[in-house]
């Protein structure tokens, strides 16, 4: 359980980023990404001090629920405060 929980958040970690990094200006899908990464985060933590931990992973499942929590952070930031492109264009009068 450990390993393939593992393999699961990190392929859902790429995926995340890689997204997260192309819908920058979709505040709705930036919560959305926000909450299933706590949802992720949290079966993280729970299974890495729940279940035995095997094949020498521990370390990079930790830093991986970590740097999720960051990640996390970054989008619900973006999500909720969104990106205001309307003050950084060029009107002239």
């Amino acid at each position: 359980m450990f390993t393939t929980m593992f393999w699961i958040l990190a392929v859902w970690f790429v995926i995340n980023v890689i997204w997260m990094w192309f819908v920058m200006d979709n505040s709705n899908l930036e919560k959305t990404f926000a909450w299933i990464n706590v949802v992720a985060i949290v079966v993280g933590f729970w299974v890495y001090f729940a279940a035995t931990k095997v094949g020498g992973i521990d370390t990079w499942f930790n830093a991986l629920n970590y740097i999720n929590i960051i990640v996390a952070a970054i989008q619900f930031y973006i999500g909720y405060h969104g990106i205001d492109k309307s003050s950084h264009s060029t009107h002239q009068a």
